[in-house]
């Protein structure tokens, strides 16, 4: 099943290493990893996103940037983006990961994730709370066996 999973945005340096390690900690043993579409490669995570991640006890030291690449998603058995443009980019650049690319927020609204890039601290708040939703989701749905893309 999805043993191996993807988290897609922009930078890759403000939602999807939050996103990428909120999973990790509700699915222990599966590979999570992260990319961006446009990615500020090698840099760490946004210090904001952070200091809010850090405050609700998640920690994304050691995280860098990488650009995502269609070799680094064929590895993944389900690819999580943020945004729907995101989406329909990443099956652009692959088209045979069509069946595999879904929103991150699928499971509560499927609305897009908004990007807190320099963005004040309320806002990555609020973006930090839907990422967590999402991922206690997304963790609900696999570990059930409920998550037929």
């Amino acid at each position: 099943m999805f043993q191996s999973i993807l988290v897609v945005c922009i930078g890759n340096i403000c939602r999807s290493p939050v996103g990428e390690r909120l999973l990790d900690s509700h699915l222990p043993g599966r590979n999570i990893t992260s990319a961006g579409l446009g990615a500020l490669a090698g840099r760490p995570a946004d210090p904001l996103a952070t200091k809010v991640a850090g405050e609700n006890g998640v920690s994304l030291r050691g995280h860098r940037a990488r650009q995502f690449t269609s070799d680094i998603a064929h590895e993944a058995d389900l690819v999580l983006a943020m945004e729907s443009g995101h989406r329909r980019d990443i099956i652009r650049r692959a088209p045979q990961l069509d069946g595999r690319v879904m929103l991150f927020d699928h499971w509560i609204g499927a609305q897009g994730i908004p990007d807190p890039f320099r963005r004040e601290r309320d806002f990555h708040e609020a973006v930090f709370r839907r990422i967590d939703a999402a991922a206690k989701a997304w963790a609900d749905r696999l570990t059930t066996g409920n998550a037929a893309p």
